[in-house]
């Protein structure tokens, strides 16, 4: 599966993002396909610079946002809050049949 995820940049204590298309499977900071933009926590207020054209294809090609860069996505009206589903709770918060 295909995520649209942060990876860090920057020295120490002072951190710096890409946000990048990458598979899943891969590490945080490793191989990645594309680069969709940037995001600067550290400047106030927070410098956000997003392709959106490029953002909008990888969420058309089925790529899916992890809850921070779905969170950027929103702050720059890339994506429609109302639309995204939430996520799930998965296996964790399962009850146990039987």
């Amino acid at each position: 599966m295909v995520k649209i995820r942060l990876t860090r940049m920057g020295d120490k204590k002072s951190p710096f993002y890409r946000i990048v298309v990458a598979d899943e499977r891969a590490p945080r900071d490793g191989r990645f396909i594309d680069i969709v933009g940037t995001y600067n926590p550290v400047t106030n207020p927070a410098e956000i610079k997003i392709d959106a054209e490029k953002a909008k294809q990888w969420l058309r090609n089925g790529a899916q946002p992890t809850d921070t860069v779905k969170s950027l996505f929103v702050q720059q009206a890339i994506i429609d809050p109302v639309k995204m589903p939430a996520k799930t709770g998965g296996k964790k918060n399962a009850k146990k049949e039987g």
